[in-house]
């Protein structure tokens, strides 16, 4: 990896562990501890590890376009293109941080639909605003930083909230629950990488009648969607 690699990768280790706690803090309790998972670009395996941990009786497989050496559950190589599962194989699919590297969002996020039963739950980046903004800047520096090392490419693609709305109707779904401020970091990092650029939306994966207005969902004054 070499010394750059090596040091990154040090600078990078707290902020990994208080990730892996706030996505734990969120994602539990969408959970039952019967349901079969399937993590989709899982990495290292160690958030279904966690979620194993604490949930006993849960089923977390992984999903990787290549697969790691030592990961710490079992997981499936794809293609890039299609799942190499049948419809409705598991209970619920997490996608975190995965959709934003896609240059196809759309089918990336048709596949975690067809492939759950109940609902996906996808954790990635918004923005307020246009693409010149401060917060996109940060987003894309923040991104740049966690997978430069890994030669992970960055398309620094963001939706806003309304936009990420705009896909889950592209694909029929319909959110039952989301976070729009998600603290995810340790201090010092989260001064500047602030938790309105996390986004975390749990959708509904079974049919449903025909999407409405993503704003008719969920208006922005609503509490009942924000965290405290």
């Amino acid at each position: 990896m070499g010394l750059i690699g090596n040091l990154m990768k040090s600078m990078h280790a707290p902020v990994y562990r208080s990730r892996l706690a706030g996505l734990m803090k969120v994602i539990t309790p969408e959970l039952e501890a019967t349901d079969r998972v399937l993590d989709v670009g899982c990495g290292n395996g160690q958030l279904g590890r966690a979620l194993m941990d604490a949930l006993p009786g849960l089923e977390v497989a992984g999903l990787e376009r290549a697969v790691r050496d030592g990961a710490a559950i079992e997981v499936s190589a794809y293609d890039g293109v299609t799942f190499p599962f049948a419809d409705n194989t598991f209970d619920a699919v997490i996608v975190a941080d995965v959709v934003h590297h896609d240059a196809e969002p759309l089918r990336v996020l048709r596949e975690c639909r067809r492939g759950a039963k109940r609902l996906v739950i996808l954790k990635d980046h918004k923005v307020d605003g246009p693409a010149v903004t401060l917060p996109y800047r940060r987003i894309c520096l923040m991104d740049w930083a966690a997978n430069v090392q890994y030669g992970i490419p960055c398309l620094y693609d963001y939706p806003t909230r309304e936009g990420w709305y705009e896909r889950f109707a592209e694909i029929g779904a319909q959110v039952q629950n989301e976070h729009t401020r998600l603290q995810l970091y340790p201090r010092p990092y989260r001064w500047f990488f602030t938790p309105r650029l996390q986004y975390l939306a749990v959708i509904n994966a079974a049919p449903a009648p025909a999407p409405r207005m993503a704003a008719e969902w969920l208006p922005e004054t609503s509490d009942h969607f924000q965290d405290p």
